[in-house]
């Protein structure tokens, strides 16, 4: 469907369980859906179906801060975080995201901190708003960093930014690091942080990741998703 319709498509489910794929085009794009598929069915839609993909994108308030897309109004400016659902992976809107960011508010030391795998750099961001400083972001995606420095700007806190490969570059010495990634990438860049406290997340209720010189502090979980908060020892 993305290489059909790139200009974007709608899955919905269905209360048997199917899925029906909306595409919304034109009568040459309905004639290439019956090629491909053998048959599609027409109707037409009302103005507006354009932005319908906003209202997926709602606005949440996690460890004191509201994370947010651009045109939503925040009650407090200082207290926000506005990340533009676009290009890099990233809203706010992911119980990982919502797990690491109120474990930051409630569990870590303060001080500078380290956002591995930063995407759209919601994380990064929220940090700032919570005072640690400096902030560093970064990822293996050119345009995931391109994203981050351009929010960072909207956002008015200053993160400093790298493409980097975890896995193999030097990374900065921090207080505290994040890492919400995949369980197996968390485990391999535990042995690699030069940090007094980690938080982890990225994987399933009932996974954990283990590396020597960590002690695992405390587990919170949402939605089949957990995190947890390591410190050295």
């Amino acid at each position: 469907m993305i290489t059909l319709f790139p200009e974007g498509f709608e899955e919905v489910e269905r209360a048997d369980g199917s899925f029906e794929l909306i595409a919304y085009t034109d009568a040459a794009g309905e004639e290439r859906v019956w090629h491909v598929f053998g048959g599609a069915r027409s109707t037409d839609v009302a103005d507006g179906w354009e932005d319908r993909w906003r209202a997926f994108h709602r606005p949440v308030r996690v460890g004191g801060l509201w994370i947010g897309p651009p045109w939503e109004t925040p009650p407090d400016p200082s207290r926000a975080v506005v990340i533009d659902p676009g290009r890099a992976f990233g809203t706010g809107a992911h119980p990982t995201t919502h797990l690491s960011v109120d474990l930051l508010a409630n569990a870590a030391t303060g001080g500078s901190l380290l956002d591995v795998g930063c995407g759209s750099g919601v994380v990064a961001i929220a940090a700032a708003r919570l005072g640690f400083a400096p902030v560093y972001a970064v990822d293996l995606d050119p345009v995931a960093i391109e994203v981050t420095r351009a929010s960072a700007r909207v956002n008015d806190v200053a993160v400093e930014t790298a493409v980097a490969d975890a896995l193999t570059d030097a990374l900065p010495s921090v207080d505290v690091a994040v890492a919400n990634v995949l369980l197996r990438p968390v485990e391999r860049i535990l042995a690699l942080l030069d940090a007094q406290e980690v938080i982890t997340s990225g994987y399933l209720v009932g996974e954990r990741p283990a590396h020597a010189g960590w002690r695992h502090v405390e587990t919170r979980e949402a939605a089949g998703w957990a995190a947890d908060r390591f410190v050295r020892g």
